[in-house]
């Protein structure tokens, strides 16, 4: 299925873990956390900047890795450790001045719920929580995996309206 967007959208707002990952943590001995990126995603990314659209993060785990996002892209809208998603992104959405057609929020899991009540243009990847299905009206599923060209999938088909 083809993602129905608009060249309207001048911001994309991210979940991260199962979003960005597949879901999955990786423990060592010495309890160091380790989650597996997928470089299309992060191509994606760089995609969506240069087109000249916005690209925020708004993640309920605090990461390190979100680090990587915002000295790699210059991204100023990198949130972690936030358990009031759509509280972040309604303080996005009027700082930047954006009406809810011109954002796209991408999320897994029931913790997105406020955030997608805020904008037209809600997208989960294909490993989404599926309750997601029942509770958020007109969301949009990728046909690729969280960790797995999710992001990238979305950052073609907005750069191809551009």
């Amino acid at each position: 299925m083809v993602l129905k967007l608009s060249d309207s959208i001048k911001f994309v707002v991210s979940d991260f873990d199962g979003v960005f990952t597949d879901g999955s943590v990786y423990l060592s001995e010495n309890n160091d956390v380790q989650k597996r990126l997928n470089f299309k995603d992060i191509m994606g990314v760089s995609l969506l900047l240069k087109a000249g659209i916005n690209f925020g993060i708004i993640s309920g785990e605090k990461s390190n890795i979100l680090n990587y996002f915002k000295d790699k892209f210059s991204i100023k809208e990198i949130h972690g450790g936030i358990r009031q998603k759509g509280i972040v992104l309604e303080d996005i959405m009027q700082r930047y001045g954006l009406k809810s057609n011109q954002v796209l929020y991408i999320g897994d899991d029931i913790n997105d719920i406020p955030a997608f009540d805020l904008v037209d243009f809600k997208v989960a990847p294909k490993n989404l929580n599926p309750v997601l299905k029942f509770s958020v009206q007109d969301l949009q599923i990728t046909e690729n995996y969280g960790g797995d060209g999710a992001i990238r999938e979305i950052a073609d088909m907005l750069v191809n309206l551009k």
